[in-house]
């Protein structure tokens, strides 16, 4: 490859060299800017440097008993950058399995041509396929724990379209725990182990959503079997907050997305995932490497439900509300296209661990609403991105968009690429310039123009009806589903104070008569605590274990 510094590589970036198989090779910065790696490429192992490493058993030492000399540049090299090899852990969804895979238009919105109400190009053509990466994740609990922990689960998707990438980030359950975004830190910390002892503690959890009482169609969910998957093929996906979408006019409708697993939707009881632990806490990163290594390839079908973008006082609830479920009869399921996942990742680091999403990551004819959720998402989401991966994320090949990408954005931590534009007076670093620098881009479609008015104040929605919802979710559960619903509630709620118990049962009961009734007499009926059995098991550990032998 010449050094030409008007070529573009893969993703619209200065070029970088291709290795014999196509994959990027990373490129080194030369005097002019970058220069090609032309050296065969084979097995040997070398140091980061490139020097061919011809001793990588022994470190070189005085005898062959040592000391150790401090020239070990081999060894400090390979030594120091183990000791970085991680990152900071995502404070939520640390444990995670990913997979690449592809996204097929239908064209349409139901029966009606899709560009009636978005402008997006990737819907616009029936079979059009647009590449995409999606991790799932639990939300709660630490990068190794077992994937039969209760918790919600990440379900995101990355879609690398001809626009750029457009990031959908949601979970399994359509709905969340609270509907603004300032609730967000204490909502994880009450979740998060006690900062003293380091346990999830049932008490901290009921204490926060006590005081909360828009999680309770939330909380109803978690604590019933469809608060643990059977396995991340078998569960349903949701964006859970209000986007929009803008037509060519644009005209703006609300929307929600839906992930519907074309497998079937499974999941498992307090018992049952416990009998899974035992064996495997791996279980569900192992059944989506497996079933997409013997070319079971999974599927989801992606629906949406329209709406007007207004206040809809019909409705009992205000339609920007994620604790909230939007009526199916009202508003339906429409079917804009389906998911394949094909192919595993090569490197789990690379791919599963650095990839990056943002709720804010929105191409043409996609938009925001007024969620106060999704606003507090958007800056949130990339800034921590940046934080825990790096200033420079978008470059790494997970990340990047694949098509041209020209910006005046420069250096910062770990600059890897300079993003510049075919012929563009490389000098120029701002924009606008008369010297052939970057330019704007032509507008597409009308601009979309929703007209906001009104007094800023720190105020709730005007429609919480906390319980409504909660109660038709505990009246449409099948019975073994109230069953194990009322068993968990229980459990986690044994161990906390009485007044927090007191509050939590008039909150069930404020949902269903007979759901706070049952978490009542679950209460009087628990002869030993949960705390009392982890007791016990601390003092299990000690009486049953086997005597052992210094060595």
């Amino acid at each position: 490859m010449e050094n030409n510094p008007t070529d573009t590589g893969q993703n619209g970036h200065t070029p970088t060299a291709e290795t014999t198989n196509g994959s990027p090779e990373k490129a080194a910065f030369g005097a002019t800017g970058l220069q090609s790696n032309d050296q065969p490429i084979d097995q040997t192992l070398t140091t980061r440097q490139g020097h061919p490493l011809t001793h990588n058993q022994n470190v070189r030492t005085v005898g062959s008993r040592g000391p150790t000399t401090l020239e070990n540049y081999p060894f400090l090299e390979k030594i120091s950058h183990f000791d970085r090899e991680r990152i900071p852990e995502r404070v939520v969804h640390a444990r995670g399995a990913g997979a690449h895979g592809v996204f097929e238009a239908y064209g349409t919105v139901g029966d009606e041509p899709v560009s009636t109400y978005t402008r997006a190009k990737l819907f616009q053509q029936k079979g059009k396929e647009t590449p995409v990466f999606v991790r799932f994740s639990s939300v709660i609990h630490g990068g190794h724990s077992p994937e039969t922990l209760r918790d919600p689960r990440g379900f995101a998707v990355k879609f690398y379209t001809e626009d750029g990438n457009w990031d959908l980030v949601g979970n399994n359950l359509k709905v969340f725990f609270i509907r603004d975004a300032m609730k967000f830190p204490d909502l994880v910390h009450a979740f998060k182990p006690d900062p003293i002892t380091n346990r999830q503690d049932g008490e901290r959890i009921f204490d926060f959503i006590s005081n909360t009482p828009d999680a309770m169609h939330m909380i109803t969910f978690l604590f019933s079997p469809w608060g643990i998957p059977a396995n991340y093929r078998m569960m349903q996906g949701s964006g859970v907050n209000t986007y929009k979408w803008i037509n060519e006019a644009g005209e703006g409708v609300l929307v929600k997305y839906h992930w519907e697993p074309k497998q079937g939707i499974k999941n498992l009881t307090q018992g049952e995932a416990e009998q899974i632990q035992a064996k495997n806490f791996n279980h569900a990163t192992q059944d989506l490497y497996d079933a997409i290594e013997a070319g079971n390839f999974p599927q989801w079908e992606l629906l949406v439900q329209i709406m007007s973008d207004d206040d809809h006082p019909e409705l009992d609830f205000d339609p920007l509300d994620d604790t909230k479920l939007w009526p199916p009869d009202k508003f339906p399921w429409l079917p804009v296209g389906v998911m394949t996942l094909n192919k595993n990742p090569e490197n789990y680091f690379h791919e599963v661990e650095q990839v990056a999403f943002g709720t804010g990551v929105l191409v043409d004819g996609l938009d925001f609403s007024d969620d106060k959720m999704l606003q507090g998402r958007t800056f949130s989401y990339s800034d921590t991105q940046r934080y825990r991966v790096g200033t420079n994320y978008l470059q790494l090949p997970i990340n990047a968009p694949k098509k041209h990408v020209a910006t005046n954005q420069r250096d910062g931590q770990m600059a890897y690429l300079v993003d510049t534009a075919p012929g563009q007076n490389r000098h120029v670093n701002y924009e606008p310039s008369s010297m052939n620098g970057l330019k704007e881009a032509p507008k597409k479609g009308a601009e979309h123009t929703p007209y906001v008015g009104g007094n800023l104040v720190r105020q709730p929605i005007d429609r919480l009806n906390n319980f409504g919802q909660a109660g038709e979710r505990y009246r449409t559960f099948e019975d073994w589903e109230r069953d194990d619903l009322i068993s968990n509630l229980v459990s986690t709620l044994a161990p906390a104070k009485k007044h927090i118990q007191d509050k939590m049962v008039e909150l069930f009961t404020q949902c269903d008569e007979e759901y706070g009734r049952r978490v009542r007499e679950g209460l009087q009926q628990v002869a030993t605590s949960d705390a009392q059995k982890k007791e016990q098991a601390v003092q299990q550990a000690e009486e049953l274990s086997h005597e052992g032998q210094p060595y």
